[in-house]
């Protein structure tokens, strides 16, 4: 019976005693799940916070490459222009008259003098041989007043004599006088008659000669604006029918570059300055230059300053009125530890600069691992997805690139791209 109530009184439950022993196990679970609750909302908190970050890629200044020679330098400026010649002239008669032969066409090549077309000349071979008959006759003219004149002067001498011997009047005298003095005065005439008419045959002569059209200078025709059988002028006459020029003829060594630079830049040109161009027909040929001149006024209408752009070299290559982008180069600067003053610059993707107002200088934001640092930098010239940066930025330092309004300095961004 003893075993018997010891073996109930095991089984049976005491309910005081179970609170006690459930109690702790609740309290774990809670605890488990509050803590897993926290982990879950940190880790979110993390996620979003890190999504919400601005993406930007990473780009490394480089520094410009330098060229030999002294004139070697870094862009400071670009700008656009054409190809423009400094002689070039529309050839034309002198005289109005019909086109009879042309001996040129578009891309020859002409020397000073070389005869370009002739004009139908015989109206003034006949004005030639009208006076030269002229004078002919003239010549003749004269060549009758003098002896008339010689042979009255004997005649005067001998009259003047007997009148002061008493052997004739004076009225006699006086006849004898006005016969000479008329005979020299048909001599004077007549001399100057030949001189009215030897100038006629040399403004006939000249007539005829300009109906013979001569380069004016060493160069190539560029347009042929007259054919055969037209009426040509040095005038713009005839109700449209009459030509004005024959031909155009350019002087290929005299061609340069004309740009228009804006004159909030302008001070970034002078004159004597190295330069390279491209020309657009050939965009990957670098052509070096120099700048001529800055010419000294200013167009209102478009803020612009002309500058005058020369070649170093000369290439058939080199056609008028092609389109060129020019960029000023300074000069290299002596510098040492191949910072950027030393290379005379750097360049970046145009991306990773925000330009201030007026473009010579900008915003740049330099990483420093995942924070950025917001630094104002001096520009140079853009060259198509290429921003050159004087200064504020060293070679090899890491800028942001990306959508920069979303930037500030000390901001923290995640680095998409490293580059």
């Amino acid at each position: 019976m003893t075993d018997k109530s010891e073996l109930l009184r095991q089984l049976r439950i005491d309910r005081h005693e179970r609170p006690a022993q459930t109690a702790p196990s609740r309290r774990w679970w809670w605890a488990a799940g509050l803590s897993g609750l926290l982990i879950a909302a940190g880790l979110a908190a993390l996620f979003l916070l890190h999504s919400s970050l601005p993406m930007v890629q990473a780009a490394v200044a480089k520094p410009v490459a330098l060229g030999a020679g002294a004139d070697a330098g870094t862009s400071v400026l670009d700008a656009s222009g054409y190809v423009v010649a400094r002689r070039q002239a529309t050839v034309s008669a002198k005289i109005t008259g019909k086109l009879a032969q042309l001996f040129i066409e578009e891309g020859v090549h002409v020397k000073e003098g070389d005869i370009v077309a002739k004009l139908d000349d015989r109206n003034a071979s006949a004005a030639l041989l009208q006076a030269k008959a002229g004078v002919t006759q003239a010549e003749s003219t004269l060549a009758q007043a003098k002896a008339a004149a010689t042979d009255i002067t004997p005649i005067y001498e001998r009259d003047r004599k007997m009148a002061a011997a008493g052997v004739i009047s004076a009225t006699a005298l006086d006849q004898s006088k006005a016969t000479f003095d008329a005979r020299q005065t048909d001599v004077a005439v007549a001399q100057g008659n030949l001189a009215v008419r030897r100038a006629a045959l040399e403004i006939a002569q000249r007539d005829l000669d300009d109906t013979i059209v001569r380069a004016p200078f060493t160069g190539v025709v560029t347009t042929k604006n007259a054919q055969p059988g037209e009426i040509v002028s040095p005038l713009s006459a005839g109700g449209g029918f009459t030509r004005s020029g024959i031909c155009t003829l350019v002087d290929m060594d005299s061609l340069e570059v004309e740009v228009d630079v804006s004159e909030n830049f302008i001070s970034r040109v002078q004159a004597g300055e190295p330069a390279t161009l491209k020309l657009n027909a050939y965009p990957d040929w670098a052509i070096p230059a120099y700048v001529i001149a800055v010419v000294p006024t200013a167009d209102r209408s478009k803020a612009t300053v002309k500058v005058r752009v020369g070649f170093k070299s000369r290439d058939p290559r080199i056609l008028p009125e092609m389109g060129a982008r020019v960029s000023f180069l300074s000069r290299p600067q002596n510098g040492t530890n191949g910072s950027a003053n030393a290379t005379g610059g750097v360049t970046l993707p145009a991306a990773a600069v925000q330009a201030n107002a007026g473009g010579a200088t900008g915003i740049v934001y330099v990483l420093h691992d995942d924070t950025v640092e917001r630094r104002e930098v001096k520009l140079g010239a853009r060259s198509g997805d290429a921003q050159a940066v004087i200064a504020g930025v060293s070679s090899g330092e890491r800028v942001a690139v990306g959508d920069l309004t979303k930037l500030s300095d000390g901001a923290h961004v995640k680095v998409v791209d490293h580059s």
